[in-house]
């Protein structure tokens, strides 16, 4: 790691500097997305289109840019991992999201949508999570019920199925759709698990659930950040683009 000095004034110029490329680039890829266009959320390259949760900018450590994929390096410590949650500059409301992943052996991640950052409380009290896992392996898979936590579930609340996760180590093709409300998860191909925000049947299941007395997760916002989970293992990401719908 290198250490260097600089006067405040050169602090403060490049912060205002980091700040205007964060906002030029979030602005471009809503210009960009306006005609409902596929956008690249992440080029194999940089974090542009990424920060910390209820951060302003990218974590300095924890995660890294190599040979073309986003990796979230582990801690071995569970979900104290070294970075943290990450999401994306951008809120965004119906849309369709895909990206692939892998997993390290027993290994543990996530994706979230509709997140709201609330000072003091982790991702997940707001957010429904689209579950990463290596299932052969994480105890998460023989625990909750039915399966509702192996990879491609709405996180303890309901399995993927069919079940076609692919082992550790071996790449995942997976797309969300978001749209008014209906949610569809599609693993490897095939869609396998869907679910209706905000009515009857969303509200009793969470009702007999963990999340019941999250407020933010009973009545989810209707828009909100995109979420990869620091989860305190290692985790590839790659191919990460959306459409607004």
């Amino acid at each position: 790691m290198a250490f260097y000095s600089c006067n405040s004034a050169s602090r403060n110029n490049s912060t205002q500097a980091d700040t205007q490329t964060t906002q030029e680039n979030t602005a471009q890829a809503q210009n960009d997305n306006e005609d409902g266009e596929w956008i690249t959320l992440f080029d194999g390259k940089t974090t542009t289109n990424w920060r910390g949760y209820n951060s302003k900018t990218f974590p300095a450590k924890g995660w890294e840019v190599k040979d073309g994929m986003l990796r979230c390096i582990g801690s071995g410590s569970g979900e104290a991992g070294g970075g943290g949650d990450i999401v994306t500059n951008e809120k965004y409301k119906d849309f369709e999201l895909e990206l692939e992943w892998k997993i390290s052996k027993g290994g543990n991640s996530g994706i979230f949508i509709l997140a709201q950052e609330i000072p003091g409380k982790p991702i997940y009290v707001s957010s429904p999570e689209m579950q990463i896992l290596d299932n052969e392996r994480h105890p998460d898979a023989r625990l909750g019920k039915n399966g509702n936590r192996m990879a491609g579930s709405l996180y303890d609340l309901i399995p993927a199925k069919p079940q076609n996760t692919k082992p550790a180590g071996e790449w995942n093709k997976v797309k969300i759709i978001c749209y008014q409300g209906t949610v569809v998860y599609n693993q490897n191909g095939e869609n396998v698990v869907e679910y209706h925000l905000w009515t009857d049947e969303w509200k009793n299941m969470v009702k007999d659930s963990k999340f019941k007395d999250w407020p933010e997760f009973v009545n989810p916002a209707k828009e909100g950040v995109i979420g990869l989970q620091d989860h305190g293992n290692d985790v590839w990401f790659k191919n990460i683009r959306i459409k607004k719908l």
